[in-house]
């Protein structure tokens, strides 16, 4: 089996490309969010400083709380929401108080002051918008196909690719039909 594709399979209908490569540059494609889409640096601060002012919680309850909030569309990673919490205890908005293992953060009176100023809009209501527009699912549901592509160009007989070739061009075609609507 291996990572070979039979000659006259998938791969060589694309003209002998590697399949793992075509794939990441699908991939990569579809992850090229439009603008505005993805969260940027500015937006976890915002986020926790929204949350912190409801009430103190653990690093992993606001990763949990944004996820939530934002109907899964956005989950900062820890890597990006523990930096902004010491940042913000480095700035004397938040304090941190261990218990049971786990530190719990709180606004100071400072805090709460930045944190209610700028409490017009919290990032995870922008998230939704992606997700109503379509773009949060178009992505996925074009990796998915990608993958699907990718199974029958490892497994399936030179009629099945050739079915799977006539589907894929049949698909690109109506997209582009999508497009051309008013």
């Amino acid at each position: 089996m291996g990572n070979s594709f039979p000659t006259a399979g998938f791969g060589a209908a694309m003209g002998g490309d590697n399949m793992w490569q075509f794939m990441e540059q699908l991939r990569s494609t579809f992850e090229k969010r439009p603008s505005g889409s993805r969260m940027g640096r500015g937006d976890v601060r915002a986020a926790v400083l929204a949350l912190l002012l409801e009430k103190p919680m653990h690093g992993y309850q606001i990763i949990r709380e944004i996820e939530e909030r934002s109907n899964g569309s956005w989950k900062p990673s820890a890597g990006s929401v523990y930096p902004t919490l010491q940042l913000l205890a480095d700035e004397g908005l938040i304090t941190a108080e261990e218990s049971n293992g786990r530190k719990t953060y709180a606004l100071t009176e400072a805090g709460r002051e930045v944190a209610a100023a700028a409490e017009t809009s919290v990032p995870w209501e922008t998230v939704g918008t992606e997700e109503k527009s379509g773009f949060g699912s178009l992505p996925k549901a074009g990796v998915e196909l990608a993958q699907a592509a990718a199974q029958v160009g490892r497994t399936g007989s030179p009629e099945q690719v050739k079915q799977a070739v006539t589907v894929l061009e049949e698909a690109r075609r109506r997209l582009y039909a999508i497009l051309a609507q008013d």
